[in-house]
């Protein structure tokens, strides 16, 4: 595969990059120390990126997006992988899982979260159901034309208080071959209805202005218009949004790593140390050499994942490859500046050490490494019956 961008793809990725440096990157570091993006900031962004033609381009032309390919959207999932998320989050991409939306949802969710005016959250993950989404506890319980919602969830994402959640929970259980499987069914629940409460989480060290909130529902009733998709399909519905979105954690750790890289070349080159630039010794210039090495074999990984969606070929391990790969590498290119930046990195008046405590997360959200390893290892063994 060729992975030439185009003309139209270089503009849009220019102007990109000139928008966060302008309108994110200045506001980072108070964001990272108070752990608070102000709601008049998040208007500002959200606002701004409308104007500017960034908002909700991943969507298709008939409900109001763009209807970006998946290559350009790697491309700019790539740039905002540099800023922090609690101020590029303000970017949205609504989940593509809103095209499930049927008659009132389309008006009621789907065309608000594109016109900004409606923020969704994805409530997949529980305390004791992460990475297995089948120990789910969230129970919704038939009662005649409802649904009786109970359960939590937390380590819910979002750069602001989300109006909704689309939320999973247990319908029933199906009989299979393997044995009894939980029938799980996606919900949109507005955040104001009766039996939800939405709480503020607990302040993380990675990405500390991208703040998670806790879900608690206590016989939540909603009406079963509000199922999105087909009652039982939501983990087929989950499966959508996860398969694109291990991709895009892959793009924005190699945003990331370019990030890192420039700020150790241009270290590297201008430090001295016994009268000469840190660079020119090879204990740091082997370093950057391996960054660089690393930083372009992700990118490929991406760009291909990309591409393969694009022609509606993507299999689960090209995502899982392209998340495993570019996240493990961030890691090791953050530790590596860190490095070369000696004490200096770790202080928090240089971007260093943030870029270096958000990096660590991108190895978990989304699939820790060991569930990528394992669709990998899954999909090289199942064909041959193992």
């Amino acid at each position: 595969m060729s992975f030439q961008l185009t003309e139209e793809q270089r503009m849009f990725q220019d102007s990109l990059r000139v928008f966060i440096e302008k309108e994110i990157f200045p506001y980072e570091a108070e964001a990272d120390r108070t752990g608070i993006v102000p709601v008049e900031l998040c208007e500002q962004i959200k606002q701004r990126a409308i104007e500017m033609g960034f908002y909700a381009v991943n969507l298709p032309e008939s409900v109001g997006g763009a209807g970006l390919d998946y290559t350009t959207l790697g491309l700019m999932e790539r740039e905002l992988g540099k800023a922090s998320y609690g101020l590029g989050g303000n970017i949205a991409r609504p989940t593509e899982l809103l095209m499930a939306c049927e008659g009132e949802q389309i008006e009621q969710y789907l065309k608000q979260c594109v016109t900004g005016e409606k923020h969704e959250c994805f409530a997949l993950t529980e305390p004791g159901a992460g990475s297995d989404i089948m120990a789910m506890t969230t129970r919704a319980v038939a009662d005649g034309d409802d649904y009786l919602i109970t359960g939590n969830k937390h380590f819910i994402s979002s750069p602001c208080l989300p109006d909704f959640a689309i939320l999973f929970a247990v319908t029933g259980t199906d009989e299979t071959p393997r044995g009894p499987r939980k029938r799980i069914t996606a919900f949109l629940v507005d955040r104001d209805e009766k039996g939800f409460e939405m709480n503020l989480g607990p302040l993380c060290a990675a990405q500390r202005a991208y703040r998670t909130y806790e879900l608690n529902f206590d016989e939540c009733r909603v009406n079963k218009r509000q199922i999105l998709g087909e009652e039982g399909k939501g983990l087929e519905l989950a499966d959508k949004w996860l398969g694109m979105g291990r991709v895009w954690v892959g793009a924005q750790s190699c945003g990331k790593a370019e990030r890192l890289f420039e700020l150790a070349k241009d270290w590297a080159a201008t430090r001295k140390q016994f009268g000469k630039p840190i660079g020119s010794f090879q204990g740091t210039s082997f370093k950057l050499a391996d960054m660089v090495t690393e930083l372009q074999a992700a990118d490929l990984l991406v760009m291909n994942a990309c591409q393969k969606a694009d022609l509606g070929i993507m299999q689960p391990e090209d995502a899982a490859m392209a998340k495993l790969f570019a996240s493990e590498m961030v890691g090791r290119v953050a530790d590596n500046t860190v490095q070369i930046f000696g004490g200096t990195g770790l202080m928090e008046e240089m971007p260093v050490e943030r870029l270096w405590r958000d990096a660590r997360i991108e190895r978990i959200w989304d699939g820790t490494s060991e569930i990528q390893r394992h669709i990998i290892a899954r999909s090289i063994l199942r064909p041959l019956g193992a």
